[in-house]
């Protein structure tokens, strides 16, 4: 066979294979690589690097609609925790409960880790626990989570945006909810209103409960507005609705207090539930 005739078949064996590839349908997988994601509408992301921690944070903000015509309007500010989770359901949920009447326009503050692939189960409990335990690494860290909310964050939020500082709100859920009732415990009059979704009070040799008991000892009064609920399938429930009954019966004057049991759910599935009637409460009269 000739240079010229195998030169020949060669380019004809080419074009019939680049038009057999023209023609045979796309991989599933191959539009997806060009498409955009999906945004929450409205919804800004900043970050901050925490001094006190050390961790890198994204900070998912959501001002509500009309905000930048709305001048010299302030609004309450909701802080929620586990925002790489939780943030687009709370932004639903806050979407039906504004809609209906039941919750105020608000500022959405999301907190979450910066990184491409940041393990959150383990950055949250670092974050989210208030003593060390030997069993997670890095645990303990909720002083230095408290301490970036409160000297960084807050601060942050408050001179970027119109926010009222006396409608502050914090909401978490499972550890999230056990830094929440940390914070109560702390510095109650920080935040307004406090949601404790699922909370484990179990943690570091129930913790939560000594905790409780050094406030309950040297003050006589809790004036903040806390909703505090667990699922009746859950394996704290019991511990839960243990603290539950403890802290009604502390009978503080300025504590306004709704606990709830969500039939039929475990730790995961009650967190709708926990945010949406945890929303109406702390807003309640608003």
């Amino acid at each position: 066979m000739t240079f010229s005739l195998r030169t020949t078949i060669l380019v004809v064996v080419l074009s019939l294979t680049q038009a057999m590839s023209a023609c045979a349908p796309q991989t599933a997988a191959s539009p997806y690589r060009t498409y955009a994601n999906v945004p929450i509408l409205g919804t800004e992301v900043r970050q901050l690097k925490s001094s006190a921690t050390g961790r890198n944070y994204d900070i998912y903000i959501r001002p509500p609609e009309g905000y930048e015509q709305a001048k010299g309007k302030k609004y309450p500010v909701l802080y929620l925790l586990d925002g790489q989770w939780d943030f687009k359901l709370l932004d639903s949920i806050y979407g039906g409960l504004y809609y209906d009447g039941f919750v105020p326009e608000m500022i959405i503050v999301g907190i979450t880790y910066s990184g491409d692939h940041p393990d959150y189960q383990a950055l949250r409990a670092m974050d989210y626990t208030p003593m060390a335990d030997v069993f997670i690494s890095g645990s303990g860290d909720a002083p230095k989570f408290f301490t970036f909310l409160k000297e960084q964050l807050l601060p942050y939020i408050e001179s970027n945006y119109r926010v009222d500082p006396m409608q502050r709100v914090l909401m978490g859920h499972s550890f999230g909810g056990t830094f929440t009732l940390y914070a109560l415990y702390t510095e109650p009059t920080l935040f307004r209103g406090y949601v404790a979704a699922s909370p484990v009070v179990t943690y570091g040799n129930r913790f939560a409960f000594k905790q409780e008991a050094d406030y309950a000892a040297s003050h006589t009064d809790l004036p903040v507005r806390l909703f505090l609920s667990i699922g009746e399938l859950e394996d704290l429930a019991g511990p839960v609705g243990e603290f539950m009954q403890l802290l009604g019966e502390r009978n503080y004057p300025g504590l306004e207090m709704e606990t709830r049991t969500i039939a039929g759910e475990r730790h995961a599935g009650s967190k709708p539930e926990a945010y949406n009637r945890g929303l109406r409460f702390v807003f309640q009269g608003q």
